[in-house]
């Protein structure tokens, strides 16, 4: 038996954009960071659409590039990536660049902390993020030089094979070690700046190899490794006790950026969508209805992160890329530009998937684009609690997370207004559960301290080392009404004329209904709840195993038990497989 809470799930987005199938308010994930999502019915079928609105970039929340592994070589899900990123950040994102299969290489650029980690792919669109929080949409090309004594050289490659008579600088964002290239030439430097692009990068020569082996990335190190004509000059060049200066280029100058992502093609420009970007895709990428992600940014600097669903006939179709454009500007983009589309497209927050993608299962992807939020996190609680004893949503198991050391303030507060909860403390970086009221052991008599029923809220503060403040609120509410639902787990139908007892305990009175659902939440039977109203106590709904048109409908069914007091609504569900009787 489980509790179903309702939840703002859905949403409408913008009455141009969507018919949702109901509308709610936005799920706030954390202050200025919201997830809705909505359905638009167009006549080649549904649509859903799962949007994250976030900040302008700055302070506490910003927006990052995250890269599977945290290396280039290898893939991983958009969910583990998050639960990895706990430790420094709260994200939710959606999934980032095109990427090669079987190795992991985003097709474009890849840029963290004013760092390059990937070059931009020329014929296509970069997103980059300057420090000013304005997404920046354009065509970017790479041009790197190495240079020992004689020189500049070309440097074709970062991250990446070098061509055939050409050289390519791997970094330790790399993986361990570069691959092997029989007779290639390679140079480790050690240590190795920050590899920001359009500066020179000057760096020692610690050992020079002519093996073609693989070649260890030493952490804080870099290593350049060349092919053919190129690798003739860098050995007689790139000898141990020189130096190497290697200027990450790049075309036209991209300066003030601070993170940056490969995808395109761009889709909006000047608040208008774009048909035809001239990029390098083909019409097979852009051009069928299909699962589609998308990064944009308002007139106000704020940030949408969105993800379609698609491929999913009966739920959703997905969109074209065109159609993608004219979404994002309805939804109030000024610029915007399409990420990695297909089975590929992914939405999560920390840790948790929040659209379904057209594969099943979630793929292991190559980067995402998150938001990434480093003050005090307090996870969702259940909307409604329910502290009867019945195992049920007793407690709300209340916590929150630092990514910092912070002096954190934890209030708790009733509906009366008292704070049976109320501390300071200096935590370091962590999670740290709260203690709520005792609920009643589960089979036991309800005595001792009775919790308080209707809306609590839970506070907390925290002020980090380096002075950064945040806060967060989270509300639920305190709801005993309904509880101890029991359901026969299976039963034959007919039963030789017995009914079936659906029983449950009312803690006040409301007004019940009980309806009887199958796998895909079609109502077989409802109405047995007679009479509606009903005072507190124990309660029994006999049920005699047919549904509304008299037949018996086997399988895994649902009974569904909603009772409306003046505390509000509950549910409680209760599953029961019916089976035909012999004969």
């Amino acid at each position: 038996m489980r509790r179903l809470v309702s939840l703002a799930a859905v949403s409408s987005l913008a009455a141009a954009l969507l018919v949702p199938a109901a509308v709610a308010a936005p799920r706030e994930l954390w202050p200025g960071v919201t997830y809705e999502s909505g359905i638009q019915f167009t006549t080649h079928g549904p649509v859903a659409i799962n949007v994250l609105r976030g900040p302008r970039p700055g302070g506490l929340t910003t927006l990052e590039p995250v890269l599977s592994n945290d290396t280039v070589v290898g893939r991983e899900k958009l969910t583990t990536m998050e639960l990895r990123l706990r430790r420094t950040a709260t994200a939710a994102g959606v999934n980032g660049d095109y990427f090669t299969l079987a190795t992991g290489k985003p097709s474009g650029v890849l840029m963290r902390d004013a760092q390059l980690v990937a070059p931009p792919n020329a014929g296509r669109a970069s997103a980059g993020i300057r420090s000013d929080g304005v997404l920046d949409i354009r065509r970017v090309g790479f041009k790197g030089t190495w240079r020992a004594t004689v020189g500049p050289r070309p440097l074709g490659a970062l991250n990446a094979m070098p061509a055939a008579n050409g050289a390519a600088l791997y970094t330790d964002a790399y993986g361990a070690s570069t691959p092997a290239l029989p007779g290639s030439a390679a140079v480790i430097l050690f240590p190795f700046p920050a590899a920001t692009p359009e500066v020179d990068l000057v760096a020692p020569v610690v050992e020079a190899r002519t093996d073609g082996g693989a070649v260890a990335i030493p952490a804080g190190g870099a290593v350049v490794v060349a092919r053919g004509t190129a690798a003739q000059a860098l050995r007689s060049e790139g000898v141990a006790g020189g130096t190497i200066t290697v200027n990450l280029g790049l075309v036209p100058s991209w300066p003030h950026m601070v993170g940056a992502i490969g995808g395109g093609p761009q889709i909006v420009r000047n608040a208008a969508p774009i048909f035809r970007a001239g990029e390098v895709f083909t019409t097979k990428q852009l051009g069928p209805r299909a699962p589609r992600s998308a990064v944009g940014q308002l007139r106000d600097g704020r940030i949408l992160l969105v993800a379609v669903d698609g491929r999913q006939p009966g739920y959703s179709v997905g969109l074209t890329n065109w159609e993608l454009a004219q979404a994002l500007v309805r939804l109030g983009a000024v610029t915007g530009m399409a990420l990695d589309s297909g089975g590929s497209t992914t939405m999560a927050f920390d840790g948790q998937l929040l659209n379904r993608p057209s594969d099943g299962v979630e793929r292991r992807i190559s980067t995402g684009l998150a938001f990434l939020y480093r003050g005090v996190f307090a996870p969702e609680p259940p909307a409604r609690v329910s502290p009867n004893g019945d195992g049920v949503d007793d407690a709300p198991n209340l916590a929150y997370r630092v990514v910092r050391p912070s002096s954190v303030t934890v209030t708790l507060r009733a509906p009366d207004g008292s704070t049976p909860v109320s501390t300071t403390a200096q935590q370091a970086p962590g999670t740290y559960p709260v203690p709520f009221p005792a609920a009643p052991e589960a089979g036991t008599a309800a005595v001792g301290a009775v919790v308080a029923a209707g809306a609590w809220a839970f506070e907390v503060k925290a002020v980090d080392d380096i002075g950064q403040s945040s806060s967060m609120t989270r509300s639920f509410v305190v709801d005993d009404t309904l509880g101890f639902l029991r359901v026969p787990k299976l039963r034959a139908v007919p039963p030789s004329g017995r009914d079936i007892p659906i029983t449950f305990e009312l803690a006040r009175a409301a007004r019940v209904s009980v309806t009887v659902v199958d796998a895909t939440g079609r109502v077989v039977r409802s109405g047995l709840a007679v009479p509606a109203s009903r005072d507190a106590g124990d309660q029994t709904v006999a049920w005699n195993g047919l549904a509304k048109n008299g037949k018996v409908v086997p399988g895994k069914l649902t009974v569904r038990v909603v009772a409306t007091s003046s505390l509000g609504r509950s549910e409680l569900n209760g599953p029961i497989t019916l089976r035909k009787a012999a004969g």
